[in-house]
């Protein structure tokens, strides 16, 4: 499909109250903490002045707990591991939960932050959450709307919307995922599709953007209809839509109602009644001058990634050195690189670094997420190996940015600044990081305009 639905041209305008203020009163005054699990580190791409964490100890979370923040992420970088350790790592943060809470006295709130794309561990994760917070009662609110990435829910059938073209989801190439790869774009059958049948689409309750529409009050009675343990759909097209899902399940919760959220990173913004915050200035980045050149590193290979590194390097702002993926799955080191690398950026040269465009793909899952890892490893193994501080880091791939966050940075909590372009966040690394303070962009592989890696490398240079 290349054009949007009928029922679109049909539908009522949005809700006309602004909610957020009340939203964000209630959120600070329950004292509840948000807590994000985000399966790749680009689910921080709708906030701002937000720590996000990179390992999950009891100690670290009720450190979070007694701060106060009303909202911060973990990492747990479960979308590049088998569904088996997505679900050790699941009941790792449940159990640093529960125990934060008992030393602490502070509640939660849960959302499981995956891709817009539906790519993920689903429903393993939020399966384990259930289980182990001992929530099986609540219902799983499946929410893949994103507005920055034009991932828009209408019908109950999930779109990628690129201008005035709207594609069905399952068409799309991030359908094809050799890992996560799905049939259906209606979330319903997606459902019963993920969950081989546990729970068929015709029991899947349904928020419809009629009912949204109507506001909070006819959305509250419609959640409290779904019975307990099962699976909602939330349609959204704006941000509006999603404030009036907030602010009716959070009415729906003093009436005993619970939920547990499968979410992409929209959702997160209103859930914590954060207001729009404009895109970071480039002086608010990076300073102007200095010796050593920044530095970017592209592993994600979608399509999307690799336009848009072809329109980066047609531009010639920057250097650049391409990993040979073949030669290295074939035990070649690619030492001579890496020293080349070194000297461009102590010479002032900013460079981009990336992975051969041929995509290798392997005879199953397991061999799939090993090619991944070795991949990346050499991309951790390139930041590691840095003399000194390069002026920024721009990290292109949600698995390359946490790798290079966690692995390379030994980076263990970090503040989310803002966006450097719509979906693209910015971190700013503790003192206990390789290079502290370093401007970390972590840029999603399948978000933003054909220029947007031009754009954003015009912005960190003052261009």
């Amino acid at each position: 499909m290349d054009t949007a639905p009928a029922s679109l041209a049909k539908l009522a305008p949005e809700w006309s109250e602004d909610l957020l203020p009340e939203i964000r009163h209630r959120v600070r005054s329950s004292e509840q903490a948000i807590v994000v699990l985000d399966d790749d580190p680009t689910g921080t791409q709708t906030v701002y002045d937000t720590p996000v964490l990179t390992e999950w100890s009891e100690k670290s979370v009720a450190a979070e707990f007694e701060g106060g923040v009303p909202l911060f992420y973990i990492l747990t970088n479960s979308r590049s591991m088998s569904a088996e350790e997505a679900a050790r790592v699941n009941r790792e943060v449940a159990a640093s939960l529960l125990a934060a809470k008992e030393a602490t006295g502070r509640g939660y709130t849960v959302i499981s932050r995956s891709d817009s794309t539906l790519r993920g561990h689903y429903p393993v994760e939020t399966d384990v959450l259930a289980e182990e917070l001992g929530e099986t009662e609540a219902v799983c609110l499946l929410i893949p709307f994103f507005l920055e990435g034009g991932r828009w829910t209408i019908d109950d059938t999930h779109y990628v919307v690129e201008g005035d073209r709207w594609t069905l989801a399952s068409e799309t190439p991030f359908a094809k995922d050799a890992v996560f790869g799905f049939e259906h774009s209606h979330l319903p059958s997606w459902v019963e599709e993920k969950t081989v049948g546990k729970h068929s689409a015709d029991a899947v309750g349904t928020l419809d953007l009629a009912t949204i529409r109507q506001g909070p009050d006819a959305v509250a009675e419609r959640l409290l209809a779904f019975p307990s343990g099962s699976v909602g759909i939330v349609n959204a097209l704006t941000m509006r839509d999603i404030e009036v899902v907030v602010a009716a399940i959070l009415d729906a919760e003093v009436q005993g109602k619970r939920f547990l959220y499968r979410t992409a990173a929209s959702f997160v913004r209103a859930r914590a009644g954060l207001a729009e915050k404009s895109l970071l200035a480039g002086d608010e980045l990076v300073s102007s001058g200095g010796e050593v050149g920044g530095l970017v590193v592209v592993g994600s290979y979608v399509p999307k990634t690799t336009k848009q590194l072809d329109v980066l390097l047609e531009a010639n702002v920057l250097s650049s050195l391409e990993i040979d993926v073949a030669a290295l799955l074939a035990g070649e080191r690619p030492e001579a690189l890496f020293a080349e690398l070194n000297e461009r950026l102590g010479k002032g040269e900013s460079c981009v670094v990336y992975t051969s465009r041929n995509l290798i793909a392997g005879s199953s899952d397991t061999e799939n997420l090993g090619i991944g890892q070795a991949v990346t490893k050499t991309l951790v193994d390139l930041v590691k190996q840095l003399p000194q501080a390069p002026r920024y880091l721009v990290a292109k791939g949600g698995i390359t940015s946490s790798d290079l966050a966690t692995k390379a940075l030994g980076m263990r909590r970090a503040l989310v600044k803002g966006q450097i372009l719509p979906g693209i966040p910015v971190w700013e690394p503790d003192e206990n990081t390789l290079f502290p303070g370093l401007p970390f962009v972590v840029f999603p592989g399948n978000v933003g305009s054909d220029t947007a890696l031009l754009d954003a490398i015009r912005k960190l240079n003052h261009e």
